[in-house]
């Protein structure tokens, strides 16, 4: 029996229904597309210059003028915030665009060719065994603070998390019956890799990719609060609060707004990308097809 024969409740749901059906999945994409089209419009909808100093408008309260306030320097921390979601959210998918497109490719090569495994492997535990965040410092300090150094330092230590993910899957669909009858037949290397193994890695990599995200703006934003991240002209969340921080006791909402709004955009990305999991996890299928 087809599924157009079947009753309407019997049918079985596209995968797709479960992240619209969570009221939980619909809050945190509203929430985070909210905030990616206010920090893309940031041109058009901030009051303020973000960069200019007015040392006569430092520490104002909230007005009509300034609806946040100013900082030390007199300015406008609206403004700032808006123009600070460009940067935060542009470290957040590039780090993760750039650890998967290394990791999937190191991955594949480890995974399929077994003499490389061991070598490959080998460096990426060394990648993993120093903290994410001291070599995030010691790439910032060796190459100076700007927005492509920072992007490198933190996005250097995802790519053996990408790698080992990879590798198990690939690990385990070269096995498979169809990859062998690929093989047996003479289908070159990349053909066999493009159409039979790659495919298998989509899924668990947009899951990935969701948490390297969710890192990677919250490691800016502790580099910038640790004086190690971009340049405190240039706004972005983590160097907002990083100023913010010498007055705390004087006007904590220096530190509370871009805390406030860095905290819904990771909350928001790591529920959606749990809620991804749950749809592309077959495991998480059955274990719902069971109940």
């Amino acid at each position: 029996m087809t599924d157009q024969a079947l009753p309407a409740a019997a049918r079985p749901r596209p995968a797709w229904f479960s992240l619209v059906a969570s009221p939980i999945s619909v809050i945190a994409a509203v929430c985070l597309g909210l905030i990616i089209i206010v920090s893309l419009l940031a041109p058009w909808l901030a009051p303020h210059d973000p960069v200019q100093l007015v040392p006569a408008n430092r520490l104002k309260p909230a007005s009509a003028a300034y609806l946040l306030g100013t900082d030390g320097y007199g300015r406008d921390v609206l403004s700032r915030i808006l123009y600070g979601g460009r940067i935060s959210l542009l470290i957040g998918v590039g780090s993760a665009i750039i650890s998967i497109g290394f990791g999937l490719a190191i991955g594949l090569v480890a995974g399929f060719f077994r003499w490389l495994d061991a070598i490959v492997m080998r460096f990426m535990d060394a990648l993993m065994a120093i903290p994410s965040i001291l070599l995030a410092i010691a790439v910032v300090a060796l190459s100076g603070a700007s927005l492509s150094s920072v992007l490198i330092a933190i996005t250097l230590p995802e790519i053996p998390r990408v790698v080992r993910l990879v590798r198990a899957v690939v690990l385990s669909a070269r096995e498979e019956p169809y990859v062998e009858a690929a093989i047996s037949v003479g289908s070159s290397l990349p053909k066999i890799l493009w159409r039979h193994i790659m495919p298998n890695t989509f899924a668990p990599l947009i899951v990935q990719g969701t948490y390297i995200c969710a890192a990677a703006i919250l490691t800016e934003a502790i580099l910038s609060f640790l004086g190690a991240g971009i340049n405190p002209e240039t706004p972005s969340w983590g160097n907002i609060m990083a100023e913010g921080r010498a007055y705390f006791q004087v006007k904590p909402s220096l530190i509370f707004w871009p805390g406030l709004v860095l905290s819904v955009a990771i909350l928001s990305i790591n529920l959606l990308g749990d809620a991804a999991r749950d749809v592309l996890d077959p495991r998480m299928k059955r274990r719902e097809g069971a109940r």
